[in-house]
């Protein structure tokens, strides 16, 4: 398969016609394309617009999409056929290095009409923002069978197997020698932005600035540049991930992609959004049943598939069996073989600290899978530990597994412990950041409390055991540590660890 050039396409969406020079000189720093999405200007502001495409500096040097896109595509222009013609008719601006976006209705009325369009310029677009319809290869043939140079096929993806037929097109217009941009959108759809130019999409976009995303699941293009190194991305490229939902949230990409680029390895760490186990294990992930050849290499897995994955796994180490989760899957031959690098993660900073672990009294608040590997772990070097859970039912069956005893976090003094974890989400950044497990009272006399949440990086647990005179330890320690073991598995040798906290507080800050 030929490999394209990756070209990032950066959109610029104002309002006012007065700030469209500037945001389109940004966007060309950082830009191979810069994209004018005219239909988030106000009405009035149509004229003065034109007039400043037609006269801005140094065009030439400025590759440029010209988009007026309507409504029910995702754009802010009204839906009337005849008016959306008319704007097109009325721009004057094109040079030979701009391209107009012209939706699949428009191309197919502009060919019928005759219109004098230099079709060498035209990109024949299509949007689907419910999901992937099912007549998709119709609708790529009806496009296909327009002047148009080049398609843009943009659907929604729910879950991570419905990048599939966003590849599969991608394939297929390869095969045809069509330019294509195929894009699935959404959080579950980044791998196509990322991977995608490597399998032969025309470009990718990317965002200015978070807050300057037009269309879901959309990447910057410092991202896309800096973190995912898409200019290095090619067919060879070992793809390692992140299974999980939601999966936005994580700093794994930011550590795993820095390692790779200090260790310079031809690997690429991608986010995946995954609903359905099952189907992503058979579909994607699997080397006997896959549908996409890519050199998938290894994954991370993330909440809330930890144990569900393990009945697609061929093999499974006994620790991770013991603990009955797995973090860390590796492609060995035609088989997937199971690991968990959360344990020895979780007490790696605690040997540190405390260097033996046997007889130490530790309180572990949580009963979900990080509170199953703390326990694992915990019991595994010989400490004493107790469960803490605000509803000792849903916890009932991991304190008969691991014949630990159960008490209710609320009110209890955890006066005598030696370490205090917090294994729940509470605390996380977002709308219950300022919540904890547990107060300064309950504190008193705790010698150390370990925070598994790492964003952000001082926790509201955090400040309370610290007014309690506490020692503290926050969840960054174990998010690297068990990244290290992770990273090992897959490439065979210790990562830089500087560079990877490097990224994380980076990230974080």
């Amino acid at each position: 398969m030929k490999e394209n050039p990756p070209k990032i396409c950066v959109p610029v969406c104002v309002q006012r016609a007065i700030e469209l020079g500037l945001a389109l000189e940004r966007a060309a720093e950082v830009a191979d394309i810069v994209e004018a999405r005219l239909d988030c200007l106000d009405n009035d502001q149509h004229d003065a617009a034109f007039q400043l495409l037609r006269d801005r500096p140094n065009r030439e040097h400025a590759p440029m999409i010209l988009t007026f896109r309507p409504a029910e595509e995702g754009g802010r222009a009204a839906s009337d056929y005849g008016a959306r013609r008319g704007f097109w008719v009325a721009l004057k601006t094109l040079t030979d290095s701009d391209l107009m976006d012209l939706e699949l209705d428009l191309v197919q009325g502009f060919d019928a009409e005759t219109a004098s369009i230099d079709w060498s310029r035209v990109i024949c677009s299509y949007h689907d923002f419910s999901g992937v319809p099912s007549d998709l290869d119709q609708v790529y043939e009806r496009m296909a069978a327009t002047p148009a140079r080049i398609l843009k096929i943009a659907v929604q993806a729910n879950d991570a197997t419905d990048c599939l037929p966003i590849f599969h097109l991608l394939q297929r217009a390869q095969r045809e020698g069509r330019q294509i941009v195929a894009i699935a959108m959404g959080q579950a759809g980044i791998m196509t932005r990322i991977l995608g130019p490597s399998r032969g999409s025309f470009l990718t976009y990317g965002a200015l600035a978070d807050e300057c995303a037009t269309a879901p699941g959309q990447l910057t293009a410092r991202e896309l540049r800096e973190v995912y190194r898409i200019d290095k991305v090619n067919q060879e490229t070992k793809i390692i991930g992140l299974m999980g939902n939601p999966i936005a949230h994580s700093l794994s990409p930011q550590i795993h992609n820095a390692a790779f680029a200090v260790a310079e390895t031809n690997a690429v760490y991608v986010p995946f959004e995954v609903g359905n186990v099952g189907q992503f294990m058979q579909r994607l992930a699997h080397p006997r049943s896959r549908e996409l050849d890519w050199n998938l290499r290894g994954l991370s897995v993330t909440a809330p598939h930890k144990t569900a994955v393990m009945q697609f796994l061929d093999w499974i180490d006994p620790a991770a069996r013991g603990m009955g989760a797995v973090n860390t899957i590796v492609v060995r031959g035609d088989e997937l073989h199971g690991y968990n690098t959360d344990a020895l993660g979780f007490t790696a900073p605690l040997r540190h600290r405390f260097g033996s672990l046997r007889d130490a009294r530790c309180a572990i608040v949580g009963a979900g899978g990080s509170a199953r590997a703390a326990l694992w772990a915990l019991r595994n070097e010989g400490a004493r530990v107790s469960l803490f859970v605000r509803d000792p039912d849903k916890a009932r069956e991991l304190s008969e597994e691991f014949e630990v005893d159960i008490e209710r976090v609320t009110d209890t003094s955890f006066a005598g412990f030696d370490i205090v974890v917090n294994a729940t989400p509470l605390g996380t950044l977002g709308v219950r950041e300022h919540e904890t497990v547990a107060t300064v009272d309950q504190f008193r006399g705790v010698r150390l409390a370990y925070d598994l949440v790492y964003n952000p990086l001082e926790t509201q647990f955090l400040r309370e055991a610290r007014a309690a005179g506490s020692e503290t330890l926050g969840g960054i320690e174990m998010l690297l540590a068990q990244a290290v073991e992770q990273f090992k598995i897959w490439i065979g040798k210790a990562p830089d660890v500087d560079v990877m906290r490097a990224a994380v507080v980076r990230t974080l800050s």
